[in-house]
C-alpha cells in the first residue's frame, strides 16, 4: 500500500536504472566540467614550456612490459626554492584572512540585526544586502576608485572642509585593496550567518535570561556556539575566492601587491608559460582544499553526534 502511494510521486523509481541516472547526473556534470579541467591543468603543469598539449598518453609508456608514469616536477621544486613565489602564497592568504575576519566582525552583526527584525521589514533588508549584485562587479571596483583616488571624492571633501591639507594616498595601497575585498564579498558572509541565526530556537536564549544570565554571556555561551556553522561557511565563502582574487587586486592594489591572482595573469599571458602557470594553479588549489576538507570533517562530526 505504501509503495502504490510513492510509486505516482516517485515515477523514476518504477524504472531500474532511474535512480543511477539521477544520482550519476550531477556526478558526471562535476566530472566534466571540474575534474577533467583540473586533470588538463595539472598534465600542463607537469610539461615542459614548448610542450603544453592537453594529451595524457606523453606521461605514460610501456616500456618492455613495464607501465611507466612520467612526473616532471621541476616547476614545482623551483616553486619551492623561489622565495617570490613562497611570500606571494603567504601574502594572498594573509589579505584573505584579513578580508575574512573584518568581514565577519561586520557582517555578524548586521546578520544578527536582520535575524532578530520584525518579519515585515525582512525582505527590505535582504535586497539591501542584495542590491550590489544588481549592477556590475567592474563598475562597482571602478567606483570604489573614483572615491580613495587622490583627487577623489573621499579627498576633495577632506580638503574642502580643512580636515587634510592634501590629499591622503588611499589608492593602490593594501588598504584600498582591503576596501574593495571587504566590500565584495561582504554579503557572502551575511547571507549564511542571516540563514543560520533566523533558524535558531530564542526559547533557549529566554532560558538562560530566566536562570539569571547576563546578555552579553548569553550571547558568548549559546548564540556563537549555535551559529557556528554559518560562521564557518561564511568564512569558507570569503576565504576560498579571496585568495585566487585577480580583479580588485589589478584595479585597487598597488604594483607591488603580491597576489597569486596576479602572478597567474603575468605566467600566462605576459610570460606565456603555461607550464609554470598550471603549477602555481595547482598549489593554489591544495591550499584552497585544505580549509574545505576542514569544514567538512567538521561538519560531519556534527552530523553524527546530531545522529549519535
Amino acid at each position: 500500500m505504501q509503495t502504490s502511494q510513492e510509486s505516482p510521486n516517485r515515477p523514476w523509481q518504477r524504472l531500474p536504472w532511474g535512480r543511477w541516472v539521477l544520482i550519476g547526473t550531477p556526478y558526471l556534470w562535476l566530472m566534466v566540467f571540474f575534474l577533467l579541467p583540473c586533470l588538463i591543468v595539472f598534465k600542463i603543469s607537469m610539461s615542459e614550456l614548448a610542450d603544453t598539449g592537453i594529451g595524457f598518453l606523453d606521461m605514460v609508456s610501456l616500456q618492455e612490459g613495464v607501465l611507466q608514469l612520467r612526473l616532471k616536477l621541476s616547476n614545482y621544486a623551483f616553486l619551492l626554492s623561489d622565495s617570490l613565489y613562497l611570500l606571494t602564497y603567504v601574502s594572498s592568504i594573509g589579505y584573505a584572512l584579513l578580508t575574512t575576519c573584518i568581514c565577519l566582525l561586520l557582517g555578524y552583526p548586521f546578520a544578527y540585526f536582520l535575524a532578530r527584525s520584525p518579519v515585515a521589514i525582512r525582505p527590505m533588508l535582504m535586497m539591501l544586502v542584495m542590491l550590489p549584485f544588481w549592477t556590475s562587479f567592474l563598475l562597482r571596483i571602478y567606483a570604489w576608485a573614483g572615491l580613495l583616488d587622490n583627487n577623489g571624492l573621499i579627498n576633495q571633501v577632506l580638503l574642502s572642509l580643512g580636515v587634510i591639507s592634501e590629499p591622503l594616498l588611499m589608492m593602490h595601497t593594501p588598504f584600498s585593496l582591503e576596501i574593495g575585498m571587504v566590500y565584495v564579498y561582504l554579503p557572502f558572509m551575511v547571507l549564511p550567518l542571516y540563514a543560520n541565526l533566523v533558524k535558531m530556537d530564542l526559547r533557549l536564549l529566554e532560558a538562560a535570561a530566566d536562570l539569571g544570565a547576563k546578555p552579553w554571556t548569553i550571547f558568548r555561551r549559546i548564540t556563537i556556539p549555535l551559529s557556528y556553522n554559518g560562521i564557518l561557511a561564511g568564512s569558507m565563502l570569503v576565504f576560498i575566492p579571496c585568495v585566487g582574487e585577480y580583479v580588485i587586486p589589478a584595479l585597487l592594489g598597488g604594483a607591488d601587491t603580491l597576489n597569486i591572482g596576479r602572478v597567474l595573469w603575468d605566467e600566462f599571458f605576459n610570460n606565456n608559460d603555461w607550464a609554470m602557470a598550471s603549477s602555481v594553479a595547482i598549489v593554489m588549489l591544495l591550499l584552497i582544499l585544505g580549509p574545505m576538507t576542514w569544514f567538512n570533517r567538521i561538519q560531519a562530526a556534527e552530523h553524527e553526534g546530531r545522529h549519535a
